[in-house]
């Protein structure tokens, strides 16, 4: 969910325009100040900056996050083939749930092997957010490959509305969730599509009272909710995976295809104790040098559901997918439906209509017209395809290759329109 852009450029251009000219240049004379020519060329022609800035206007509203305004600079660094290589997009904005808000983002591109992150932010309202991410062998062209991700978060807008995929409006609740974790992913890559991933996730949770004062608080409403006080947990999963996209990143043709297993116990310094297990499968076609079709189902089960905590259930709705977790259903907010099991379909026409050059980097816009259908549900023995929650909607993307994707996408269900944004595409 992201925002508005475009005040502060002017001093921004200029100060770093200066810093790029270097101060032997000018001197300072109190009676007649003015830019010297080498700093004047530097700030008035940004084809001699060493960054594109694209300052966008923040406008966002999220069915769980309310509404957002602010300002968001982007700052592209491109290497000499016009390849964006970093992303420096700090933010400052007024949401209408949390108050001021303030977002430190670093997205690096260093090769299509290895990329990181590190984001972090807080508002004057419980909102605090750290997120670091390291992966290195992605093309798996080596033996192995790893990814690290160090997640800290405060979201006082969680929402909850009851277990199952009948869950009503009328019993939604709020609550904070705290969380800390560290997930470490070791690849043993068999070939370059064929890989086995060993990971471990020590994850500590805690839930809190939710920043909504017009919402009831998630314990007065279900408090024998199995994890209503949070828990910590060593989760252990594997994941087998064939892979012959044509791009990590922004695929055309190939497919993802994984098979995933996962525990918790007791016995290894857990809260609780459970496992899942589950597929997922992506398919992409290029059907046109403009267009191209993506397709995923995604199918999780939890066989000892009795034990496990809400917020380690299958959570359906939302923008973001991953395994062990969130699903997406664009239609909704962010973990919508909560249950043991889930099954999620996804399918979208990604459609190249305009293509240009602007500040030295290469764009793409893109349309995508999408449909997502899922459900959640108790017991392994229920139907998985009925009844679903349709969702129906329109993507908006730019797009800059090799590695770099924004979106916008509106989608429409049962309760009303839903708005995302962010990076990446959702599968």
């Amino acid at each position: 969910m992201r925002r508005w852009f475009g005040v502060l450029v002017g001093l921004i251009v200029l100060l770093l325009g200066a810093a790029n000219a270097g101060a032997s240049s000018w001197t300072f004379d109190p009676r007649k100040w003015k830019l010297p020519p080498s700093w004047t060329s530097a700030v008035f022609h940004p084809s001699k900056w060493p960054f594109s800035l694209f300052p966008v206007p923040e406008i966002a509203t999220d069915p769980n996050s309310g509404t957002t305004i602010g300002i968001l600079p982007v700052f592209l660094f491109s290497d000499e083939h016009n390849q964006i290589k970093q992303i420096f997009a700090p933010d400052i904005a007024i949401n209408t749930i949390l108050g001021a808000t303030g977002t430190f983002r670093y997205l690096a591109y260093p090769s299509s092997d290895t990329q990181y992150y590190a984001i972090a932010g807080g508002s004057q309202n419980i909102a605090r957010r750290v997120d670091l991410f390291f992966t290195t062998g992605r093309d798996r062209k080596k033996w192995w490959s790893f990814e690290g991700r160090l997640f800290f978060e405060e979201d006082p807008t969680e929402r909850f509305f009851g277990l199952g995929n009948a869950s009503s409006q009328g019993n939604e609740t709020n609550y904070t969730t705290e969380q800390l974790y560290f997930r470490a992913t070791l690849g043993i890559n068999f070939t370059q599509q064929l890989q086995l991933a060993i990971t471990e996730q020590p994850w500590y949770v805690r839930i809190h009272e939710g920043a909504l004062d017009n919402l009831p608080q998630i314990d007065s409403r279900f408090p024998f909710l199995k994890g209503i006080h949070g828990g910590s947990e060593l989760l252990t999963q594997f994941v087998f995976s064939y892979d012959t996209r044509d791009s990590v990143d922004i695929p055309r043709k190939g497919g993802l295809y994984r098979v995933f297993y996962g525990v918790a116990d007791r016995a290894l310094a857990s809260s609780f104790s459970y496992n899942q297990l589950g597929f997922e499968l992506r398919h992409y076609i290029t059907v046109h040098p403009r267009v191209t079709l993506a397709g995923r189902i995604y199918s999780q089960y939890t066989p000892a559901g009795g034990e496990t905590p809400f917020w380690a259930m299958s959570r359906l709705g939302g923008e973001e997918a991953f395994l062990f977790g969130q699903q997406t259903l664009r239609g909704y907010g962010a973990g919508r439906y909560v249950q043991n099991n889930v099954t999620d379909f996804n399918a979208e026409v990604r459609t190249r209509v305009w293509e240009t050059t602007i500040m030295g980097t290469h764009g793409i816009l893109e349309l995508a017209p999408f449909i997502d259908a899922g459900k959640v549900f108790a017991n392994a023995n229920q139907n998985p395809l009925t009844p679903l929650h349709p969702v129906g909607g329109l993507g908006f993307r730019g797009i800059a290759e090799p590695f770099v994707v924004g979106y916008v996408d509106v989608g429409w269900g049962g309760e009303g329109a839903a708005f995302f944004s962010g990076i990446n595409y959702p599968f």
